[in-house]
């Protein structure tokens, strides 16, 4: 079922409602893990292709050369170790007036030159020619004239040193607002990084649980070595009398009850329980599926088809260790429920090629039996809580809850 799911990276709702938290996770770091492989494998593959054409880059004639100190290593100035140095606040300010100071000046000096087109133009028609007028006459209408053009030169003058002045400061200002609106952008950035810090945070924290997982996994495999278990097994699926193969499934009437690819099957919701009921009569029953190690009797830890809500009434009472196995409503597998410090927890068995394993576990079993008394001496949980199964928790009512599936 976790190939399935890994090969096509997608889980039916279905089987994502029977999970729990901690399953949950699991799935997401086996989800995780494989898009970066195959992030890697397309790197590969485009870093060979690229290779593949790789062209003679052109070799240009420009160079960087770096200022030297004086213990001949690249001359480096930090802004604001030096005690004379100026704040950046002050410095931008210093070359924002400076860049102000320069623009006024360029447009006050177009406006000076029009102003003195203008009155050279309005004086030069004004001056009597010599033979016009007594000598006397002449010179007293030059001063006055003269007087006249000073004077309009010197109000000329101050306009255009108000103008200058005026159009400096509305420069500045301008180059003020767009320096805030970069302080705007530089803030929005840190924030953009502050958020992405915290993002690569989350996923070192994830990383590490994510190895703790595996480490649990490999722990609890070995421990398995040492005690013969994953022996025995191998030996029970590789042994020369198979397991009972399943009877032939009607399927013309459960086709419409696969989900896509081949992988984990799921029922239709108009008639679940009866799909269930058949596959667990057609492939699970030949398997002895529920019975004890002798097969001579159902199991007490074994349910039928109940709800998570009945599976919780019943483990209320009980210690931690308290422990079901029941057959899910909504897929073709089993829940494994039971009550731990922490309070009633639910695990999802997969069923779907013949073995049972805890879904995110690496561990096999040949029968619900063998993974039941594996996790009465190995812990359930790889959260750091050490969960075992204690007790059965056998049927409460008068009638069975798990007639119907072998009647």
């Amino acid at each position: 079922m976790l190939q399935q799911i890994l090969a096509d990276m997608y889980i039916q709702p279905e089987l994502l409602a029977e999970l729990n938290e901690e399953q949950k996770q699991i799935l997401f770091f086996k989800m995780r893990e494989e898009q970066i492989r195959r992030w890697r494998e397309r790197e590969t593959q485009l870093e060979e292709e690229e290779a593949a054409r790789v062209k003679v880059k052109k070799v240009w004639g420009k160079t960087v050369s770096w200022m030297k100190g004086l213990d001949d290593d690249v001359w480096v100035w930090v802004m604001g170790e030096h005690p004379e140095d100026k704040p950046y606040d002050q410095i931008c300010d210093g070359v924002m007036a400076e860049r102000a100071a320069l623009q006024a000046q360029r447009e006050a000096e177009k406006l000076r030159a029009k102003k003195e087109a203008e009155l050279e133009k309005r004086f030069s028609g004004l001056y009597l020619e010599p033979e016009q007028v007594v000598l006397s006459e002449q010179e007293v209408q030059e001063e006055e004239l003269k007087k006249l053009e000073l004077e309009e030169w010197r109000k000329a003058e101050e306009e255009l040193r108000r103008l200058e002045q005026e159009r400096k400061q509305q420069i500045y200002i301008s180059l003020k607002e767009v320096q805030g609106s970069k302080h705007t952008r530089e803030e929005e950035d840190q924030e953009w990084q502050k958020t992405l810090q915290k993002s690569k945070a989350a996923d070192v924290r994830r990383r590490s649980l994510a190895k703790q997982t595996i480490e649990d996994h490999r722990r609890r495999s070995v421990k398995a070595l040492e005690r013969g278990r994953v022996a025995a097994m191998t030996k029970a699926f590789g042994s020369t009398n198979p397991a009972p193969v399943p009877k032939p499934r009607n399927t013309s009437n459960t086709s419409s009850a696969i989900s896509r690819k081949g992988g984990m099957r799921r029922s239709l919701s108009a008639s679940s329980r009866d799909h269930i009921i058949r596959w667990f009569k057609e492939e699970q029953l030949p398997l002895r599926a529920g019975f004890q190690r002798d097969q001579s009797r159902i199991a007490p830890w074994f349910h039928g088809i109940i709800s998570r809500e009945q599976a919780e009434a019943l483990l209320n009472e009980g210690e931690p260790g308290f422990f079901l196995v029941r057959v899910s409503e909504r897929i073709f597998g089993y829940v494994l429920s039971y009550r731990s410090s922490e309070g009633i927890k639910h695990l999802l068995i997969d069923a779907s090629e013949n073995c049972y394993m805890l879904l995110g576990d690496q561990i096999r079993f040949s029968s619900l039996t063998e993974l039941l008394e594996y996790h009465q001496v190995e812990p359930l949980s790889s959260s750091g809580v050490e969960e075992y199964l204690r007790s059965a928790c056998g049927q409460k009512a008068a009638a069975a809850d798990y007639t119907d599936l072998f009647t």
